[in-house]
């Protein structure tokens, strides 16, 4: 795959235009009547959105000068593509969701508006409630620029129908049995597929273009995909080179997972496990198949835990950035946090208990709110960012995509990676 003009167009959006929003701004909707707001969001689920709607407009009741209030859903796989994009373009919401591989770029970037003062100064707000280490990745020069909106660890959705259709073992059988590692899974994995002809595990939006989501995976190795310092590529690193080869043996020859260009979609049916956040728990249909949600297996390295991070900032340059700011302290507040709590875990360190998760995940037992959740909040380590992400990503990507062939040389495809992202990093 060959990087176009395009794709290094992303890259320079992404750093240059950043920059450029950051000049000027100020909130000028008094002159204008009452602010109608745009947030963008990457999810259209009927759920979410529902929920969303339902806070703006009880918000808007006691806010006259904040006319409408929208959410504008990105598709997931080029979310902040289209949103640089629309940056670019002169378009941009008056919020913004925020994917943390690209967090370091935004908020370094000075185009969002710093938070800590309107926050702390909203009446009943508890800002201190909220967990320091979820702030770490949305400041700079201690400002927030972002909230942590969704702190949502990874877990293993399982369709325990297939399993035992396939005569398997269900995860819970082997946790019980203290035997739940990725060598079983993939075991599992393959034998379900060959079994049903459905596919044995997918981890969900990765399709053969968002690595990053392989964090899940090789994490369980040790694996980096750079050092702590963001200095030193990590892809040929003795551990990824290892996870790697497992996984292309467990694609290629166990056909755990299914291949290229073979999408299958666990809330269907079609998947016995798949690896994803507790947000597509909205997908399950009550009268569906069985299924169940534990942790990630252990890897060589032991238990481990992946958190995929969301901040929403709102934009400096914004005409209406007071009251996008305004908005954002209501959205987040305890009792709106705690709504949102079905779909996103909050940063709130209050709300982190099974018993108040409960409440609003009533498909979701105690047990699986504390193993997959709780537990993964208080000891995951969160997806790669990086400064300058759109380029690394796609540098990694193009350098990947050789891997997923069936005679792939693992460790030259990996070597190929960091002779690509080296000199990036190293910037």
């Amino acid at each position: 795959m060959k990087l176009g003009k395009a794709v290094h167009g992303v890259a320079a959006t992404l750093a240059g235009v950043l920059a450029l929003t950051a000049c000027g701004g100020g909130d000028e909707a008094g002159d204008k009547g009452p602010a109608s707001l745009r947030m963008t969001v990457w999810s259209a689920n009927e759920a979410h959105l529902k929920l969303f709607n339902e806070i703006a407009d009880e918000y808007r009741k006691t806010h006259p000068d904040v006319a409408a209030i929208t959410f504008d859903p990105l598709p997931f796989e080029n979310y902040t593509t289209t949103l640089t994009t629309q940056i670019a373009g002169g378009n941009a919401p008056d919020l913004a969701w925020v994917f943390e591989n690209s967090a370091p770029d935004f908020v370094a970037s000075g185009a969002l508006l710093p938070l800590d003062e309107t926050l702390k100064k909203t009446e009943g707000y508890q800002y201190d409630d909220i967990s320091p280490a979820t702030l770490k990745l949305w400041q700079n020069e201690g400002k927030l620029y972002a909230y942590p909106f969704s702190t949502s660890p990874f877990g293993v959705f399982v369709n325990t129908d297939l399993l035992k259709k396939a005569g398997q073992k269900t995860p819970a059988e082997l946790i019980a049995a203290g035997q739940w590692n990725w060598d079983t899974a993939l075991t599992v994995a393959g034998a379900t597929a060959g079994a049903t002809g459905k596919a044995g595990l997918v981890i969900r939006d990765f399709d053969y273009k968002g690595w990053d989501n392989l964090s899940t995976f090789w994490t369980g190795w040790g694996a980096q995909a750079w050092s702590e310092d963001g200095k030193s590529c990590g892809f040929a690193a003795p551990e990824m080179v290892e996870a790697m080869t497992t996984l292309h043996k467990a694609i290629f020859a166990g056909k755990a997972l299914p291949g290229p260009g073979t999408t299958a979609d666990f809330f269907a049916g079609d998947v016995a496990m798949t690896v994803t956040q507790i947000s597509r728990a909205s997908l399950l249909k009550p009268d569906g198949f069985g299924w169940d949600l534990v942790p990630l297996p252990a890897g060589p390295k032991g238990n481990y835990s992946v958190v995929g991070q969301a901040g929403v900032g709102v934009m400096k340059k914004s005409k209406n950035a007071d009251a996008a700011a305004g908005f954002l302290a209501f959205l987040t507040n305890p009792t709106n946090s705690a709504k949102l709590a079905q779909f996103f875990p909050p940063p709130r360190q209050s709300q982190l208990t099974a018993e108040t998760l409960g409440k609003t995940n009533p498909t979701l037992k105690p047990e699986q709110l504390q193993k997959v959740v709780i537990d993964g909040i208080t000891n995951g380590v969160v997806k790669p960012s990086h400064a300058g992400q759109a380029e690394l990503s796609q540098q990694v990507r193009a350098g990947l995509d050789p891997l997923w062939k069936a005679d792939a040389d693992v460790k030259a495809v990996l070597d190929g990676v960091c002779t690509k992202i080296q000199p990036l990093l190293a910037k």
